[in-house]
């Protein structure tokens, strides 16, 4: 059996997402407390899915640290979940916008666990709130 993690970028001006496996539960993590690209104008039309917000962001250490500290969080969860034959994991990263902060954790965590738990876990990626996305 494999585990499903679904991974959501939000804006904390809504709602956080939803459980919709029905087990009502997850984990949501508070990227407002990481420098915010988007205060600078060369990132402000950006995502944390591009090269100069990826750059940026990977070249401070609180974001590192950051982001060291939740997969030993999800590292643990996911160990226990997996020999429980648990079937789904809520992850989310929220920010101001839904746009920087929130996009770039999500991705880097989603990409992070493919590697580490390659035939154990299946990830779904959802940037539910990046305004740049929403256009598209």
């Amino acid at each position: 059996m494999t585990l499903k993690i679904t991974i959501t970028s939000f804006s904390f001006r809504k709602p956080p997402p939803e459980d919709k496996s029905g087990n009502g539960g997850g984990y949501i993590f508070d990227c407002r407390a990481l420098p915010n690209p988007g205060r600078q104008d060369a990132y402000k039309k950006k995502t944390g899915q591009d090269a100069e917000v990826i750059s940026f962001l990977q070249s401070l250490k609180v974001v590192e640290e950051y982001l060291s500290a939740i997969k030993s969080v999800l590292s643990h969860s996911i160990s226990n979940y997996l020999e429980r034959d648990f079937a789904n994991l809520v992850v989310s990263f929220g920010c101001t916008g839904g746009q920087h902060r929130s996009v770039y954790c999500a991705e880097r965590i989603a990409e992070w666990l493919r590697h580490k738990f390659p035939d154990r876990v299946t990830v779904e990626l959802i940037h539910r709130d990046c305004p740049i996305f929403e256009t598209i």
